[in-house]
């Protein structure tokens, strides 16, 4: 249909379009303005949103996030945030009040906060295990006096696996206000072992003996050098110091079998580990007998 055609076909309409065009011409080439702003606005902020979550992605497979779950959670709150300030900017252009609407969305996010408060702990506790990253899921660690294989490191909680295979779980918050100790965090560890030796034993041999026992053991490293040496006279012992270092993977084999072999090459070479032993002196007798505990009796 021709200019013609619709002039003839609908004049008043058109009359009055005309007269209404002319008297709001320049509002309406401001709210097109506004409206072409706003879709540029929604399409170039669709597009470096998608960017920064690309950013974000590849920083967090740097870290190496230990739970996809968490990886998944910050990528769709940092999603939301920047969606939201999308809208609000397109709202804005458009002439859109947005400030009643920010007060909205902040009381609605206080009341939410204030009902979810642990929890929003946890969640705040979390993104701190994330960023500081004291241990990842494999390590063995301390945690508030619970020992345990990390398993799982989720938005509000940590799973640890301990050595009797029990679960134990532990919200973050107990997690980032506890001291953490991390025992896999370094390729080696120092194996320390307090071995007792008789007052009469020849501190030199006992010394070489324990040197010769764990020498044969490969697992234990010839840097840096084991150290061994006199801790403290006990009561009824010289107690001994040990300090051999192994790989973090190897250190209760060589605890455990450290302590074999050491009380076995000193058994072979006749060097007496001392136990507790009582000496009575009864008057009149010119003779001192001593008490030996065995087995849980006193004998003479």
């Amino acid at each position: 249909m021709t200019e013609e055609a619709i002039l003839l076909a609908f004049p008043n309409e058109v009359s009055y379009f005309n007269s209404w065009y002319s008297s709001n011409e320049e509002i309406v080439f401001q709210h097109g303005i506004n409206i072409i702003s706003a879709i540029l606005i929604l399409v170039v902020g669709y597009f470096n949103v998608k960017m920064v979550l690309k950013i974000i992605r590849k920083l967090l497979n740097k870290r190496e996030m230990d739970s996809p779950v968490v990886a998944a959670f910050a990528l769709g709150l940092a999603r939301y945030v920047l969606f939201t300030i999308i809208i609000l900017a397109c709202f804005g252009v458009l002439g859109v009040e947005t400030s009643a609407g920010v007060v909205i969305v902040g009381a609605v996010g206080l009341a939410v906060g204030l009902a979810m408060g642990s929890s929003l702990s946890n969640f705040s506790a979390g993104v701190l295990i994330i960023s500081f990253r004291p241990f990842k899921v494999g390590d063995y660690v301390e945690v508030g006096g619970v020992e345990g294989l990390v398993e799982a490191v989720q938005v509000f909680q940590i799973l640890l696996k301990t050595a009797d295979n029990k679960m134990v779980m532990l919200p973050n918050s107990v997690v980032t206000s506890s001291s953490i100790t991390n025992f896999s965090r370094y390729a080696h560890r120092r194996v320390d072992l307090l071995i007792g030796v008789s007052y009469r034993s020849d501190l030199q041999k006992t010394k070489q003996v324990i040197c010769d026992a764990l020498s044969k053991d490969r697992r234990i490293l010839k840097e840096p050098a084991i150290t061994i040496g006199v801790l403290e006279l006990g009561e009824s012992s010289i107690n001994f110091v040990v300090r051999p270092w192994c790989k973090t993977e190897d250190y209760w084999a060589v605890y455990f079998e450290s302590l074999y072999y050491i009380k076995k090459a000193l058994s072979e070479n006749g060097i007496e580990i001392p136990f507790p032993r009582t000496e009575v002196k009864l008057a009149g007798l010119t003779k001192s007998y001593s008490l030996k505990l065995k087995e849980g009796r006193e004998e003479l």
